[in-house]
């Protein structure tokens, strides 16, 4: 991490040196594990890190803040680290890149320690070394709310390899790599503790975990890229609402068919007892991170054996 920013109200000068001091050596742990095809020519604790890129790049930044993307008392500090690195891995593998660098900032308010300092950064580190990505930076300040902001670098062999949102034509296919709905039944419970209990054990630990640690997919977007894919987005806003998005970036529209979505298991019994249509969840819950992606006909079979 670099020091710390004079724009920023100060921790204290010398704890919170020895903090940063700590996270990066956290972090030097990803350069071991890094897969970047970036070359690294200056790391973390510089103030700047140096890289050689070849090819064509793909940069993308995410923010969580308590209160709006989660809330402390039911997500663990590691859980926010790993989601705040998933969450912009997931843009990458919506590109079709592959993971490289990231940079974090960390905004601390003054009841979040040290140790759930370095539990959040453990988190985070332990998804990067997972994915082949070298954390090389960041910065450590004071904030009225806990705050974690991620850039992430993909990278390809050339621009022309990455996807965007832009590509679907009409008579396309629109496919999902996984199930959805998982995300939002985990919200669902963690926010209404009543009804947890109304609901397996099983069943609250796979759509929690869903809600608190998902799985950017990162290996499906890129063999998708390779297998023809013309458009791709992530589902971090829902089916419907990705959707929409890709359409209208593409000029076309779009036509969901609902019973066709794959649920998440834990969507049906959560549903149930919430009083909610399981495809609603499916349709408009968010942050299942799953890949939202436009196929041509023709491609479609190649594309799915791909993925």
């Amino acid at each position: 991490m670099s020091g710390p920013s004079p724009q920023r109200p100060r921790l204290g000068s010398s704890p919170e040196f020895d903090l940063i001091g700590a996270i990066a050596e956290l972090m030097e742990a990803t350069l071991e594990a890094s897969e970047t095809p970036a070359g690294i020519t200056i790391g973390i604790g510089d103030d700047a890190a140096v890289t050689v890129p070849t090819g064509a790049t793909a940069t993308t930044i995410d923010a969580l803040v308590d209160g709006v993307a989660f809330r402390r008392r039911w997500c663990p500090p590691r859980s926010v680290g790993r989601k705040g690195l998933a969450a912009a891995l997931s843009d990458l593998a919506a590109m079709g890149a592959r993971p490289g660098e990231a940079y974090v900032w960390l905004g601390r308010p003054d009841d979040f320690d040290r140790d759930a300092c370095l539990e959040l950064a453990g988190g985070l580190a332990e998804l990067a070394a997972e994915h082949g990505v070298a954390v090389l930076g960041g910065d450590v300040t004071a904030a009225p709310a806990l705050s974690v902001c991620v850039a992430a670098v993909g990278h390809a062999g050339s621009a022309a390899e990455l996807v965007g949102r832009s590509g679907a034509e009409p008579g396309g296919a629109l496919c999902v790599t996984g199930e959805v709905g998982g995300a939002a039944a985990g919200l669902m419970l963690l926010e209404h503790d009543e009804l947890a209990a109304e609901v397996p054990a099983g069943v609250r630990d796979a759509v929690v975990a869903r809600q608190l640690d998902p799985a950017p997919r990162l290996a499906v977007g890129a063999a998708l890229a390779a297998a023809g894919a013309v458009a791709m987005i992530d589902v971090s806003d829902g089916v419907g609402a990705d959707a929409r998005h890709l359409a209208a970036a593409s000029g076309a529209g779009v036509e969901i068919e609902l019973g066709r979505l794959p649920l998440a298991a834990g969507v049906l019994e959560v549903a149930a007892a919430a009083g909610r249509d399981p495809l609603e969840l499916a349709a408009s819950g968010g942050e299942d991170y799953e890949l939202l992606c436009a196929i041509p006909r023709g491609r479609l079979t190649a594309a799915t054996a791909a993925a």
